[in-house]
């Protein structure tokens, strides 16, 4: 059974494009966001002015839907981020146009915890591949006591926790898969998703999915058509991203493509349509793992176990 968590959201301004921030019960971190434009009000917080890290995110001109971050600490996170805050031309970012800080609330985040969390979120962000981060190096994490180690990982599991819920999602990795030994849609497929398959038979292809943590996400090592054969449209940018970026890769034969690693899409039609080289209804073309049926007749499916049928 898993436990629930308490997340905390306060809107500053009684806005929800505002400055906000964030917390968990019994976790000791202060999470605080907002706007570029809202970086004047950010400065005067008393939290800025603590020791911690920072995420700076902003829009990817070169990708669809994708988006570029820079990760950063500081012993007075506000003059750091009043640096970024200038125009590139005098040493600023102009990238970016929302700013996470992550601090303490007992302030008890020295100068090596943040040098450490640094390290670690930027390697947790090029592990997740969710963002193109724009720092020039990773730092090696600074060697800390044992105690002290525990602690940041600690923090680093609540920051992950809280981050999505704010609609920072670079640091999530795809959720592991456990795959069923059953092929029949049952009353675990309530509980957990089934694996998914879209085949195409010409090509004899097959490409596996998921759906877990909220995410559709295809496996690594699922086959897709070698080209885009479908109308010129945002899903094909989309899979021209993902040649770019390496997830998609020609096979050794040369006579398809293959998903070098798991890579999560905002909905199963924009992954049958990367799949299959054209636009699909990603509902009706993945199907459970030896069934006949569709990824939407799963979801109906868990619907009547959850609620069962409703008089008409």
């Amino acid at each position: 059974m898993s436990v629930g968590k308490s997340v905390r959201l306060f809107l500053a301004e009684g806005t929800p494009g505002g400055l906000l921030t964030a917390e968990i019960m019994n976790w000791t971190g202060h999470v605080l966001a907002a706007p570029r434009s809202e970086l004047a009000g950010l400065l005067q917080r008393p939290e800025t002015s603590r020791t911690g890290v920072y995420i700076l995110i902003g829009d990817d001109p070169d990708s669809l839907g994708g988006s570029l971050a820079y990760i950063g600490e500081g012993d007075d996170i506000s003059k750091r981020l009043y640096q970024h805050g200038r125009p590139e031309v005098l040493g600023g970012k102009d990238f970016w146009d929302r700013a996470i800080v992550l601090t303490s609330k007992d302030s008890n985040l020295t100068k090596a915890h943040a040098r450490y969390l640094e390290s670690r979120f930027i390697t947790l962000a090029n592990q997740a591949n969710r963002a193109k981060l724009i720092n020039a190096t990773a730092p090696i994490p600074l060697t800390l006591p044992e105690a002290d180690v525990s602690d940041m990982e600690y923090f680093i599991a609540q920051a992950k926790i809280v981050l999505p819920v704010l609609g920072v999602n670079i640091f999530r990795s795809a959720a592991t898969v456990t795959e069923t030994t059953s092929t029949q849609v049952s009353a675990s497929a309530f509980q957990r998703s089934p694996l998914f398959e879209l085949r195409i038979k010409r090509d004899g292809l097959t490409a596996t999915s998921v759906e877990a943590d909220g995410e559709f996400t295809v496996l690594k090592g699922s086959g897709a058509r070698l080209v885009w054969t479908g109308a010129d449209d945002g899903y094909l940018r989309l899979r021209e991203k993902l040649e770019k970026d390496g997830t998609l890769l020609p096979s050794r034969d040369g006579k398809a493509m293959f998903f070098a690693r798991d890579q999560v899409f905002a909905s199963p039609s924009a992954a049958a349509a990367v799949v299959a080289g054209r636009n699909a209804n990603g509902r009706v073309e993945w199907k459970v793992q030896g069934t006949a049926v569709s990824y939407g007749g799963w979801q109906n499916q868990n619907v009547e176990q959850a609620v069962g049928p409703l008089d008409s």
